[in-house]
């Protein structure tokens, strides 16, 4: 293979070329500008998997407005491309946007005036009005190639904004790797997976209960749900048994009476063991429904017997599903009672009655159920108000309703316990982190009641790539799909022609009809490791990238993004997709409340950028530990400032003094004579392994802690100890020492500090460096035997000489003429080995130490009278 120039140290020594006066400001623009001209950090693929480290990036939804949770959890993704990339890995960095789904479809839907149908042909010279109509009915009607044309067109316009915020915070792609989840490339692959599943029996066609939006007019996945507390009530009406008796049932849905298909109990519950097996009459509709039992039956819950109607909620498909009962359902697609009165009802007055509830809606059904049932007198005493959980699509406003539909599904051990312990395993070839991550992973898999639900009821997607014939009577055959052949993905069965069949035979007798639905979005970009990877269109490449290394993502959609991600690399590729998890917690606001924008907490990332800085705003994500929920913080912004502002300023300093980079020392330490010296680079040897150690666990916020607590303590106090001798005034060895010293030391902390503040960094480097830092090498541990306490011991002795000269209110320059330093044996004994560079520091005429027990203290400092100084 060609060679990967990972390193960028090159031989030939960089004039030194220190700014007057260093800053921040300006940074971003410039170097962003190099790093992309340059290729900083393009992928090289004439490489091995050996050498690759690929990272399966979250195509964010390039439709939605930017927040501060991107900066947050795509920095901490950076952050470990950069230190791959420095230990040697040729990393594979991608960028995605996720275009495909509700939020595109609404937006370009508002933007231009247009609604999709996938029944209009596609009309190759349409163009948008130049302003969207202000009344939905008045949009254009557009095929849904026209749709995913405009859709494309508006989003290179979302997608530029994104990326400049990416490329503004520092990430560190490969902006050549890039896709959008609704691309010619993305709806192939969704395509090519779809028809895989299905010839291997792992994607099938099935007429079943089915979560419903109303509002949106499309099925729910049970990854999609989430639980709302809203207001109800319980209402208490009799069944009766056939000499009279009374059977209370206690419910929230009593418009759902007539959809009644039984009665359940618990099996243990003494009182209702009489009646199961025999049957009982509803009010109103008079419908004869056997009593059953059923261990899910709570016998504390209400009166304890439930009325089980088709379909109130998933417990109900359950009990349908497990005591094989008959299909009732009344709810529509649209959210109302159908309009024609079911052939289960079969007195007059109950024909009446449901006449009464028929093409309402179900609130509306509600309030007629119960005049009718309190016109016979059949309520037990007032409703019972209650706050409940109610199943809500993630992104509508109105309950979901269970329907009965055609549907198709992915197998994902929802149904199948050998295929839900070999997924859990899938996990267990993945390492988490943080660890505790898995078990929600786990417990998802465990609570699964259903497999995975794949096909959607709207119009811009991936479209289902299958038709089915039609019978002599004009009738679909279902069980008899038929499928593209592979060459002509992606296909639009709503414009496309089944194969063997031309246009003029759709949806006539003996000819064709084409799948109106489209794909599950999660089920497309599921496949971002297939998609990005090249997976059946580029198998070199996906042999060199997958599994993928890295899957970062946030904890809130591990059951969506990183569950279905592993169902389809196990079916595709027999395979976990990667084999590290790195999951991200949430930002909180002040109030410690999670920020989202249906909250209105949000705080727009750019504002921050342009006030702080990038490299302030990616010292506050990285100080957070992977999985922690973090609060949005200022402060810590402006601390990450001062940070970046002190590495310019002492890095500065540093090579003012005299450090180059023919200073840098690795091997031969022979000029390394002062015990100072060897101690600073002893203890930052032990930072580098400390640090990379952390990197190589993921915890990247450790190396960080490690890097800047030495960081501070080098400019804080070995700075100013060592200037003198950095001036010459303790000789030529001396200065040389001290030299090799500072210049390994910046060589050394630049690099440390490279994947968390890039542009400080970058800007230090080219003062006094080729290439970029960013291409150079992870530092690693310089062999030298020094005392790696001996700074913090001799450094707390000048804190103490530095406090009395402020408590005694003079200029820490005032002489010391006399102080006693008062320690334990064996810290006098590394304060003698520094005993001149601490009265150099300290401006001390003499310095006296006493052994003693306890602490370290400084006592007896006295200071020369002003008079007494000498004059400069």
């Amino acid at each position: 293979m060609a060679e990967d120039t990972q390193g960028t140290d090159t031989p030939s020594t960089a004039p030194i070329n220190v700014p007057d006066k260093p800053a921040l400001e300006g940074l971003e623009a410039a170097l962003t500008q190099r790093w992309l001209a340059e290729g900083t950090y393009k992928f090289n693929p004439d490489t091995t998997r050996e050498q690759v480290y690929s990272i399966d990036t979250p195509p964010p939804t390039a439709s939605g407005s930017l927040h501060v949770g991107h900066m947050f959890s795509f920095t901490q993704t950076d952050v470990l491309a950069r230190y791959q990339r420095m230990i040697g890995k040729n990393v594979f960095y991608p960028m995605g946007w996720d275009d495909n789904g509700l939020p595109t479809e609404r937006r370009v839907q508002n933007y231009y005036g247009v609604r999709c149908d996938p029944a209009i042909p596609y009309d190759a010279g349409y163009r948008a009005p130049a302003e969207p109509a202000k009344n939905q009915r008045d949009f254009d009607v557009v095929s849904r190639r026209n749709f995913i044309e405009l859709c494309e067109e508006l989003a290179v316009e979302d997608e530029k904004v994104f990326e400049s915020l990416f490329q503004q915070l520092g990430l560190s792609v490969d902006w050549q790797l890039t896709y959008r989840t609704i691309d010619d490339a993305s709806r192939e692959v969704s395509q090519r997976a779809f028809l895989a599943n299905l010839a291997a029996g792992d994607a099938y066609m099935a007429e079943a209960p089915t979560l419903w939006d109303i509002t949106f007019r499309t099925a729910v996945a049970q990854a999609e749900l989430e639980d709302r507390e809203v207001a109800g009530a319980y209402y208490r009406y009799p069944f009766f048994t056939e000499d009279g008796e009374k059977i209370y049932v206690e419910t929230t849905r009593p418009e759902l009476l007539a959809a009644c298909a039984a009665l359940v109990a618990n099996p243990d519950d003494e009182r209702y063991q009489p009646l199961f097996g025999k049957m009982v009459t509803s009010p109103v509709f008079g419908v004869e429904v056997e009593v059953k039992a059923h261990p899910l039956a709570k016998a504390d819950k209400g009166s304890g017997i439930a009325m089980v109607c088709t379909f109130g909620d998933l417990t109900d498909v359950t009990w349908w599903r497990e005591l094989q009962l008959p299909t009732r359902a009344i709810v529509g697609r649209d959210g109302r009672i159908v309009g024609e009165t079911p052939d289960w009802i079969t007195t007059d007055a109950g024909r009446t009655a449901y006449e009464a509830i028929a093409g309402k809606t179900v609130f509306s059904a509600k309030e007629t159920v119960v005049e009718l049932l309190a016109a016979e007198d059949l309520i037990d005493g007032e409703p019972k108000k209650i706050m409940h959980p109610v199943n809500f699509y993630e992104k509508g406003d109105k309950p979901l309703e269970v329907v009965t539909s055609r549907q198709w599904y992915y197998r994902n051990g929802g149904r199948d316990e050998e295929r839900r312990a070999r997924l859990i395993a899938r996990g267990h070839e993945i390492d988490f982190h943080p660890a505790f991550m898995r078990s929600r992973f786990e417990n998802w898999i465990s609570g699964l009641n259903g497999d995975w639900l794949v096909s959607r009821q709207r119009f811009f997607g991936v479209p289902i790539p299958v038709w089915y014939p039609l019978d002599a009577e004009g009738n679909p055959q279902y069980d008899a799909p038929i499928v593209p052949l592979d060459g002509q993905l992606p296909v639009d069965p709503a414009a496309d022609a089944a194969p063997g069949y031309d246009e003029a035979q759709r949806g006539v007798p003996g000819g064709f009809a084409g799948d109106a639905d489209i794909l599950d979005t999660w089920a497309t970009s599921s496949l971002t490791p297939q998609i990005v990877g090249g997976w059946s269109r580029d198998e070199d490449l996906f042999a060199k990238v997958f599994p993928f290394d890295l899957r970062p993502q946030g904890h809130d959609i591990i059951r969506t993004w990183l569950f279905s991600s592993v169902v389809q690399a196990d079916a595709l590729q027999h395979a976990a997709p990667w084999k590290h998890a790195a999951i991200s917690g949430w930002i909180l606001d002040p109030d410690r409340k999670k920020m989202s924008k249906s909250k209105g907490n949000v705080v727009v990332p750019t504002d921050v950028l342009d006030e702080f800085g990038s490299d302030a705003v990616r010292y506050w994500a990285t100080s957070a530990k992977l999985g922690a929920d973090t609060a949005y913080e200022i402060a810590q912004m402006k601390i990450g400032r001062r940070l970046a502002i002190k590495l310019l300023n002492a890095s500065k300093f540093v090579l003012n003094l005299g450090a180059t980079e023919n200073s840098v020392v690795s091997t031969d330490l022979s000029v390394l004579t002062n015990p100072l010296d060897r101690a600073v680079l002893a203890q930052l040897a032990d930072v580098v392994r400390q640090s990379t150690k952390a990197f190589e666990n993921y915890d990247y916020a450790r190396a960080l802690q490690i890097t800047e607590s030495f960081f501070w303590q080098f400019t804080d106090d070995y700075v100013e100890l060592i200037k003198d001798r950095a001036y010459g005034a303790a000789g030529d060895a001396e200065q040389a020492s001290v030299l090799a010293a500072l210049a390994t030391s910046l060589d050394t902390m630049l690099r440390l500090f490279a994947p968390f503040l890039p542009f400080a960094t970058e800007e230090v480097w080219g003062w006094w460096r080729n290439g970029s830092v960013h291409r150079a090498q992870w530092p690693t541990a310089v062999d030298v035997d020094g005392d790696t306490t001996l700074l913090a011991t001799v450094g707390t002795a000048l804190s103490g000489v530095r406090k009395a000269k402020s408590e005694a209110k003079v200029k820490q320059r005032t002489e010391v003429l006399s102080a006693t330093i008062t320690a334990s044996e064996s810290l006098t004994t590394q304060l003698k080995a520094g005993l001149g560079d601490l009265k150099a520091a300290s401006n001390a005429r003499e310095l006296t130490l006493v052994a003693g027990d306890g602490e370290l203290t400084v006592s007896d400092v006295v200071l020369a009278a002003p008079e007494d100084q000498p004059k400069a």
